[in-house]
Formats: C-alpha cells, structure tokens, sequence
C-alpha cells in the first residue's frame, strides 16, 4: 500500500466515525417511540442520547474549524433532535402572574406546584434539609407539594416534618401501613385536598398518588409519581467491578449483558407504570397536573406517552437549560411537570438546592383557563 492509498485511508476513517456516530444518534430519535415490552435495546439508545448529541456537536465544531462540508452530517443528527432539544433548552419569554393573587383568594385560578424528591431528607437527625426546603417553597410562594421519596427518621419522626410544613393546611400521607416496602410520597397543599387514591404498582417499591385540589370554583385533578428507578446508581460499582477484575471478554460480554437486562427490565415497569398513568389522566374529568420523578429522560417512553396527551410544562412556559439530576454532569432531566391544555403555564424553573437529594426541585406556575 502506496503513502497515497495511506494517507486516504486516515482522512477516510473521521469521515466514517462521523457517519456512523451521526446514524446512531438518528436512530436514538426514534427510542421514545417503542415499547420497552417489544424493544430491548432502543431505550437504551435514548438514555444515551445526551451523550451522543454532545459528541455530534463537538464533530460539527471540528469539521467547522476544518472548513469541510462534512458539518452536515452532525449537524442533521441534531436536526433530527430538535424534540429533545427543545425538552432542555428553551428561549420563552416568562409571563407575570399579576401582583398579590396569592393574597386575594384563590378563586382566580392560579397555582403554583413544586415537585422534589427529596432524598428522605438526607436522614438528617436535625431536620435541617427539612427546614431549609420549607423556607424556601414559603419563600416561594408554592401552593402545593409534592414529594418523592418522603423518609422519616427515629430523631426526626413524621410529626416533626408535619409540624415543618405546617404553612400547607392540608396534607396526603400514606400511613406505614400502606406503605410498606414502598418508597414514600406526599402532598402538601394551602387548599382542600379530595378524593385521596395510592396507588402501587406490581414488584415495585415506586408508587404514584392521585387527589383533587378545590381551588374555589375550579378542581385540578393531581398525579404525584415516582416511577421505576433505572438502578444505575445502585449497580454502577458492582458493573465495574465485574469489568475491571477480568481480562476475560466472555465474562465481560457477561457484565454488559447483565446490565443491559436490568435496565431493560426497569424501564418495562417504568412502561407499565406510564400507561397506567396515562390512563387516569385521561380519564379525569377535570384539567389534569402530573407530576413527579419519573425517572426518565424527554428521549424515553415514558415522556412520549404522556407528551402525547399533556403539556410539558418546560416547554410551555420554561426557560435556558434544563436538567433536574444534580450529577452525571448535569445532563439529565428526570423530573417534569405535565399538564392539561386547559392550564396556562407562566413560569417553570428548577433552582439548584444543594441540601439533602441528589435532585433539585421542580416548580410552574400556572392558571386555569375559563
């Protein structure tokens, strides 16, 4: 092989790395759209998709500094993205909610919800995260919240956190009993709260909750969730541990094979789980706010099915960039607030709270339309 014939052979190889990285990021599009049930490996694609668009963003800036026309080729992965994108980046202008309706009575239809999964409160023994977190929903202004994950502790029992909250008259909270082996949720609201459903899913510590919220003559029907966890934290260092010990790439194949099954196997519930979901929110009768840590990304089932029959709050009234996971780079958004097209959206942000979760808090203000 002739130094021509070489040095074709290198400049050809960018070319197909590009190609190939820019068709998987084209396919990983597509992963929201298949059933978990009848697809193994495209929502894994999807999980990684955060990952693929940064590598096609950073192919595009060195085919821009080389001057060569292949730019197009990442920069169609991304335009095939755009859905995505737009689920973590937008450029709305925030509408005011006019001054003191939080003073007047709440006959005028305004709201505003806060979703957090808060970590059991880090197990502190003093309650710190606890106060700190309802000072600063007092602060601001929150009507309802909603909880995942809400542990309490032998020195700062449920009384204690009850007490914390008080500013929020009413209250949902699954008794131990029902609750048992299920990672808590609750709600907090300034305004009555009916109709109270749990609701468990089958070989799942997840659960979701259901209530009305009687905002004078409006009811806005609420879906708190925690939907099935990807066990990716729980099963990082055990994978690598299993890759780092061996040279064997059978056993290795194992590994990857083992992980690809329990995360395949996670987001089937968490499928399960969306449809079941979905299904009460169309059958309520009233506007419908669904929120929660859902454990999955805008690329994923799960935001799909509910998309398709809500508003993504981000989307109808968010701005910048958003990302609800306080680690893996900051790069993934888990937690949402969906609703009704009867419900306008005026603002939605999610505050980087360095307290007790590895979340941060997800907030919208918004207003019934009559």
């Amino acid at each position: 092989m002739g130094k021509s014939e070489i040095h074709s052979l290198f400049r050809s190889i960018p070319v197909i790395l590009t190609i190939i990285l820019a068709t998987v990021t084209i396919i990983s599009a597509f992963s929201g759209n298949f059933d978990p049930a009848n697809s193994k490996y495209m929502p894994v694609l999807g999980l990684a998709l955060p990952v693929l668009l940064i590598c096609n963003l950073l192919v595009a800036i060195c085919w821009a500094l080389a001057r060569s026309r292949w730019i197009l080729i990442p920069f169609a992965a991304l335009a095939f993205n755009y859905g995505y994108i737009l689920s973590v980046f937008q450029f709305n202008f925030t509408k005011k909610i006019p001054e003191g309706h939080y003073s007047s009575n709440y006959a005028d239809g305004y709201l505003k919800v806060a979703t957090y999964n808060v970590g059991n409160f880090g197990t502190e023994i003093t309650g710190y995260s606890c106060k700190e977190i309802a000072r600063y929903m007092k602060q601001q202004e929150v009507d309802v919240l909603c909880f995942q994950e809400f542990g309490d502790n032998q020195h700062f029992p449920m009384d204690s956190i009850r007490n914390v909250f008080s500013h929020w008259r009413y209250a949902l909270i699954p008794t131990e009993d029902s609750i048992s082996g299920v990672l808590p949720i609750a709600i907090f609201s300034r305004y009555p709260l009916i109709n109270p459903r749990f609701i468990s899913y089958p070989q799942s510590a997840n659960c979701s909750m259901q209530c009305d919220i009687i905002l004078g003559r409006d009811t806005v029907r609420l879906l708190n969730n925690h939907l099935q966890t990807t066990s990716v934290n729980q099963n990082r260092r055990k994978w690598e541990r299993g890759l780092n010990n061996t040279n064997d790439t059978r056993r290795e194949v194992e590994v990857v094979q083992g992980a690809i099954n329990t995360l395949h196997d996670n987001f089937v519930k968490r499928a399960e789980q969306t449809d079941s979901i979905r299904q009460l929110a169309l059958a309520s009768p009233y506007s419908v706010v669904v929120c929660g840590d859902f454990n999955s990304l805008p690329s994923s089932y799960t935001y799909a099915e509910l998309s398709d029959i809500l508003k993504d709050g981000f989307r109808t009234s968010g701005r910048g960039y958003m990302y609800t996971f306080r680690y893996f780079k900051r790069l993934l958004r888990i937690d949402y607030i969906f609703h009704s097209p009867a419900i306008q959206g005026y603002r939605y942000y999610s505050p980087d709270l360095d307290l007790c979760s590895d979340h941060n808090p997800v907030l919208m203000e918004m207003k019934i339309k009559k």
